[in-house]
């Protein structure tokens, strides 16, 4: 619910349901609210792609480099992982 619809339904009830606008500032506090916990999600998505790309890359990297050490390393976490979850 934007500004607009707000006024809009503001001014359909007078000065608000009991006629001295607290809907009004209730709702405008509220969409406020909304609108800053949208910036800080979108924010915060953007931080974790940037460190999804940043540590993908460098593992590729690590992984062209040391091939076999990374089959290794992935094999032993198996074999952990199925000794703990595959009683």
């Amino acid at each position: 619910m934007n500004s607009e619809t707000i006024q809009t339904l503001s001014s359909a009830n007078g000065a608000g349901l009991n006629g001295d606008g607290k809907v009004h500032r209730v709702a405008q506090k509220a969409h406020e609210a909304v609108d800053k916990l949208e910036q800080s999600i979108g924010t915060g998505s953007e931080k974790v792609m940037q460190y999804q790309q940043e540590y993908g890359d460098m593992c590729r990297e690590h992984v062209k480099a040391h091939p076999l050490t990374s089959v290794l390393a992935a094999f032993g976490v198996g074999v952990i992982f199925s000794k703990l979850f595959l009683r």
